[in-house]
């Protein structure tokens, strides 16, 4: 990875530098926000950033993330959407912990269009179709 800083907010651990919050939010019951990290990466080529959650703050406190994918050939301010889904305000304090960054390959294959695709067992059978076991 390549960072940039874009302010003195950024937080500079040795480890985990994507996912500290640069500012304060609160996060009410039932809403969201976008948390700034105040950085700004070039993820290798061939690759994407997925942001992902903290299981803590998914545990402890109801907060997940949301919309998690940071492109190639994306160069803005690095923002973690995180959902309130509990019934308190959840503070976020400048420097907290709030997402990871997973650098993951990623394959783009070449599409043919089809007028129709192979049937299978399953078929067109969605959530829970497949049973239980």
């Amino acid at each position: 990875f390549l960072i940039r800083f874009l302010s003195e907010n950024d937080c500079k651990p040795p480890v985990d530098v994507f996912s500290n919050s640069a500012y304060n939010y609160s996060i009410g019951p039932m809403d969201k926000a976008i948390v700034k990290t105040d950085i700004q990466i070039a993820v290798p080529s061939g690759c994407y950033g997925r942001v992902a959650p903290r299981s803590g703050l998914a545990a402890k406190h109801f907060i997940d993330v949301g919309a998690g994918v940071v492109d190639e050939d994306y160069r803005g301010n690095v923002g973690v959407v995180l959902f309130n889904f509990s019934k308190e305000t959840f503070e976020v304090k400048k420097g907290d912990r709030v997402a990871q960054l997973v650098c993951e390959r990623i394959c783009y294959p070449d599409l043919q269009e089809l007028n129709t695709l192979d049937e299978t067992e399953r078929g067109a059978g969605g959530f829970g179709s497949t049973g239980s076991n």
